[in-house]
């Protein structure tokens, strides 16, 4: 905005008698403020209060404050449900269910030998797909994701990895939440492979960084079913990386990989960016 000087009335002024001596003292400008409408009036002030007789400068366009940027991972290598469900062995099952978004990771295990080979992990992955959709006559596959020892993740329930599925892994706490099942047994004294906590880490970190979800945090869920720990409607404060035990009457994933959660909720984190 430019200052604007009071130039008086329009007819001239009389000059100074010769001789007369003028004033040392410059005179001091008189300024005329318009009405400024909004924020014109904010930065008409703003001008005043730095000094009237510094040259007019043009003002500065507000910063806009930049949103914090979520914390994400990268996606890591998954392999599609099509390496270890055949069509001859698929079962007919309903569209899958979303969510809105993932705020929370269970871990589990698959209760099942430890001493395979990583190329027979599609024959198990089958394997347990035959039993929950059979025995228990589940729609599909309860488990979002499976990781073998060699840290290999196999895509399981249907739906899109990239997509919030709904599982079946954890009673009353399906909603907003990935299962990831370690394929094996890890009760006390079992030695749980470097590999697959690492992919676990590595797949949590993903899935959780949409919703910019700290793994080491707590998060807030809302019971669905009376059979779990908390009563149906009842919302509990669970870990945002935790483990099945932690939502339903259960060992799982064994009481080995329970206590590597702390050591993988540390690495999901530095895979998001956050600091210690």
């Amino acid at each position: 905005m430019r200052v604007r000087r009071s130039r008086g009335p329009r007819h001239a002024r009389a000059a100074p008698a010769r001789g007369s001596r003028t004033s040392a003292l410059p005179r001091a400008p008189r300024v005329l403020l318009a009405c400024l409408p909004g924020l014109a009036a904010a930065l008409g002030l703003v001008l005043c209060a730095d000094g009237i007789g510094h040259p007019a400068a043009k003002p500065r366009p507000p910063v806009a404050a930049r949103p914090a940027a979520p914390h994400t991972a990268a996606r890591p290598h998954i392999v599609p449900r099509s390496a270890w469900l055949d069509p001859l062995a698929r079962h007919a099952q309903p569209p899958p269910r979303y969510d809105d978004k993932v705020v929370a990771v269970f871990v589990h295990h698959t209760d099942s030998p430890n001493g395979y080979d990583c190329a027979e992990a599609p024959r198990i992955i089958r394997y347990l797909y035959a039993g929950q959709t059979g025995t228990r006559q589940w729609d599909d596959i309860g488990y979002n994701f499976l990781v073998d020892r060699c840290g290999t993740i196999y895509e399981g329930r249907a739906g899109g990895v990239d997509r919030p599925v709904t599982g079946a892994h954890t009673q009353g706490f399906n909603h907003r939440t990935t299962g990831i099942a370690a394929l094996g047994t890890f009760t006390a004294g079992v030695t749980v492979p470097q590999a697959m906590t690492e992919a676990i880490a590595t797949l949590a970190a993903w899935k959780l960084g949409p919703a910019d979800i700290d793994p080491r945090a707590e998060v807030r869920l809302v019971s669905s079913n009376s059979l779990s720990r908390y009563r149906s409607g009842t919302t509990a404060t669970l870990p945002a990386l935790a483990a099945h035990k932690d939502a339903y009457m259960t060992s799982c994933p064994g009481s080995a990989l329970t206590a590597r959660l702390p050591g993988i909720r540390e690495l999901a984190a530095r895979l998001q960016g956050r600091t210690p």
